[in-house]
């Protein structure tokens, strides 16, 4: 059953849920209408022994600087004009990456309209129908996977912007966790 989140995290939310609405709230601070952005996500611990420059410049060489136990650390830019799952299929993470996560801004409809949707229009003409529909609603989704198979996603609909808003859950955006997933198979 989803989540919605109060101010902060859950008081017993995983480590995956912690990150997952940690980036949900630097995604809210950038705005709307942003590109999907991708982080790699390392335990905190390891990162502060083997990479202790690093830590320091993300704020934490100090170990009651941060309780959380994973650290989303936010990848290039995606190029553009290349399809998410095209550029998905590019990655590979080296062994220090535990997991990682996206955030990605959508157009959905409420199951109710999914009758409406007119046959045989391509993807292209589709999207030009889902954005012209009246029940359209903007959502960012954050969506995070663990090598272990883990998974969490956050939901904020744009016009319910606010972090007492996010609704969590582990199987919200089963398309995009799968294609995340897939990042870590050899």
């Amino acid at each position: 059953m989803p989540n919605v989140s109060p101010a902060g995290p859950p008081m017993a939310a995983s480590p995956l849920t912690v990150a997952v609405l940690e980036i949900d709230a630097y995604a809210s601070t950038l705005g709307w209408d942003q590109p999907a952005r991708l982080f790699a996500l390392v335990d905190t611990a390891r990162l502060r022994v083997q990479e202790p420059a690093l830590a320091t410049q993300l704020g934490l060489d100090d170990a009651a600087s941060t309780t959380a136990s994973l650290t989303p650390i936010e990848q290039d830019e995606l190029p553009a004009g290349t399809a998410l799952d095209e550029f998905l299929g590019t990655i590979a993470w080296p062994d220090a990456v535990v997991g990682c996560a996206m955030t990605v801004e959508r157009l959905m409809l409420p199951p109710s309209a999914e009758a409406s949707v007119p046959e045989g229009l391509s993807d292209k003409k589709l999207t030009q129908w889902v954005a012209k529909h009246p029940d359209r609603q903007e959502v960012r989704m954050t969506v995070a996977v663990l090598r272990d198979g883990a998974r969490e996603s956050a939901v904020r609909l744009r016009e319910k912007d606010s972090p007492t808003e996010v609704l969590t859950g582990a199987g919200l955006v089963p398309g995009l966790a799968e294609a995340l997933a897939a990042t870590f198979e050899s």
